[in-house]
This record gives C-alpha cells, structure tokens and sequence, in this order.
C-alpha cells in the first residue's frame, strides 16, 4: 500500500498512468466492451465500477486542458444514460471546473479504442459505461 495512492491504482496501472504523455488517451470500459480485442495495452479491473475506476485515474492523471473535450463517452440510441450524470461530477471534481465530454458513436469509440494507449475493462454493468480519457500535462 502507498500513502494517498487509491488501492484501486495497481502496479500494472500506474505504470501505464506513469507511461502515457500529453495527449494520449486511455479507456474506461464497461463489462460488455470488447476490450480484448481492442487494446494493445489491457488492464482489467472486474468487479469494480467505471465511476469508481474514473475517480481513481483522475487522482493521479490531469486531464489535457488544451482540447475542447477531454473526455468522450460513447453515446447511446436511447438518449443521454444516467452514468452520464456521474462521469459529468467525477470530471469536474477532477478538474476543479465543468469539464466539456464529448459524446460519440459507438463504433466511432471502438475505433478511437483502437488507438489508445490503454484500456481498463471493469466490471461496470451499466449499459453505454465506456468513458475516453486524454491526458494532460502538470504544471509547474
């Protein structure tokens, strides 16, 4: 265990936080998401929450702040989920301000999945629970 590190953040996961620069993205992914086909680097977290994961990434991990949107969800065909809700709080309270998500196709997601730089598959059983994070730069 480390002082003020989320348990949730394992070896394997902070490396690749520790890994990724300015820009690159990592996924947050609900059980249903076919994560093993799209990732070149697969982290799985069964049994937890995509909510609780996304509050334990953004702990350690700035969101990029020269982008528009930088978070994207995957939209749903009917309409705006209310995991939605929670992504909306997690990002604001990450950012200290409102944070703009961009809502995206679903195979348009599969398709940006493909090229980031990692993806988390959790347990999270709620329907369109997919979250996209691009990753900022600290500050000095």
């Amino acid at each position: 265990m480390l002082k003020r590190i989320d348990p949730l953040l394992t070896g394997d996961l902070l490396a690749i936080l520790r890994d990724m620069g300015h820009g690159d993205e990592i996924v947050l992914t609900d059980a249903n998401f076919p994560a093993a086909a799209l990732a070149r680097r697969l982290i799985r977290l069964p049994g937890i929450g995509v909510d609780r994961v996304a509050e334990a990434i953004l702990s350690v991990m700035p969101l990029d702040d020269f982008v528009v949107a930088p978070a994207a969800a995957m939209s749903s065909p009917d309409g705006r989920p209310p995991i939605y809700d929670d992504f909306d709080r997690i990002l604001s309270d990450a950012a200290g301000a409102p944070v703009t998500m961009e809502e995206i196709d679903r195979f348009a997601f599969y398709d940006r999945a493909k090229t980031a730089y990692a993806i988390v598959a959790t347990g999270e059983r709620r329907l369109y629970a997919n979250l996209i994070l691009k990753k900022g730069v600290l500050r000095a």
